[in-house]
């Protein structure tokens, strides 16, 4: 090869390994630059931009469907107990698989009084139960166990699509409970449910909920009893919390006494354990000596998500605010989200409702 031509080559790519050099470093000043300021922050600045993430993050859930599905517990006209919750009997998974569009069947009566129509037929084989119905059931679910005819011609535009399932219920307290769930409206997707739930008495209680949306938010909530209750609750945005609450308890009933207190907020955390004269803030893992945290527990506290209490932050400056009062109207739809998913409605009431009876149906 020509010797100019080498030299040419060569040039080109030293230059070009110099300009991914200078990008390179670029970058990397940047993301040090950043890291740099979100250490330095003080407390007070991370506070104000910790609870600024939480109530963008709340503004986008609360205009989503799932939103919409996850507060169904708050409409007074949703408030329909399914007989599902009582019955002695279990249903797994594969009992119910199949694709199944609603079709309200009102000739065929079964012997079951609880669930005297066929509201599912099934359509197709699947490993999973996905189920198509019409969006008026699932925002409006007093239509889901009214049995209206007219409702069978209504388009079965919205999914529920469960890939794990099983209900095994006995009386007594005794119960052992799962589901993973899909929803999808008009093929659009609304996000996934997660539902554990075990009890063997009522003092040995074990739950878990967790929503995940659309756009990488997730909100969940866990509770325990037992010698040790533990009461939790966590906002995640793609897996890293803006919010996390937890509570333990020693003792059962009314011999119940708190034992931690914890509340995550962003890169701030605050504790208070038992035997701990003052309440431990944290800032990167690091402990505050000058700024600190005052924690009232009253009835009429609102600044606690699990709990009746509210929190009186002091700065490195020397001034004060109330996490009620950063986290404002926020702080009021995420009490209502925590309420829902520790009642489980959409699961007991709407899901169940349909597999039980898809499954008395079908034998």
């Amino acid at each position: 090869m020509d010797s100019r031509i080498v030299k040419l080559i060569f040039k080109i790519m030293k230059r070009n390994i110099l300009v991914i050099s200078i990008i390179l470093g670029v970058l990397g000043w940047s993301c040090s630059k950043v890291d740099t300021q979100t250490q330095t922050l003080g407390l007070k600045q991370s506070i104000e931009r910790n609870t600024a993430a939480i109530n963008t993050a709340i503004n986008k859930i609360s205009a989503t469907k799932g939103y919409q599905i996850l507060s169904l517990s708050a409409d007074p006209s949703a408030k329909v107990v399914a007989p599902g919750t009582t019955y002695r009997d279990s249903i797994t998974l594969a009992l119910i698989a199949g694709i199944y569009d609603y079709q309200l069947d009102t000739i065929m009566l079964h012997h079951n009084f609880a669930y005297p129509f066929r509201l599912f037929k099934k359509t197709g084989t699947s490993d999973n139960m996905i189920v198509n119905l019409p969006q008026r059931l699932i925002f409006h679910p007093r239509y889901l166990h009214s049995f209206i005819k007219s409702d069978s011609v209504l388009k079965n535009d919205f999914t529920i699509t469960a890939t794990d399932y099983h209900l095994y219920y006995n009386y007594w307290n005794n119960l052992d409970y799962k589901l993973t769930a899909g929803l999808t409206l008009n093929a659009i997707d609304l996000g996934t449910f997660d539902v554990s739930s075990v009890s063997t008495s009522f003092n040995n209680q074990s739950n878990s909920s967790q929503y995940s949306f659309t756009g990488g938010y997730s909100i969940s909530t866990s509770w325990q009893t037992g010698d040790t209750a533990k009461f939790s609750f966590e906002l995640l945005q793609n897996s890293s919390p803006l919010l996390k609450e937890t509570t333990l308890f020693t003792g059962n009933g009314f011999h119940r006494r708190e034992k931690q207190y914890d509340l995550t907020i962003g890169n701030v955390e605050i504790k208070r354990g038992f035997g701990i004269d003052s309440i431990q803030v944290f800032q990167n893992g690091v402990l505050q000596k000058t700024a600190g945290a005052k924690i009232t527990d009253s009835a009429d506290s609102t600044g606690s998500i699990c709990g009746k209490r509210d929190i009186l932050l002091t700065f490195d400056d020397g001034t004060t605010a109330k996490l009620s009062d950063l986290l404002g109207t926020p702080l009021t739809q995420l009490k209502a989200l925590v309420s829902s998913l520790h009642d489980m409605y959409f699961a007991e009431n709407i899901v169940n409702y349909i597999a039980v009876n898809i499954y008395f149906n079908s034998r």
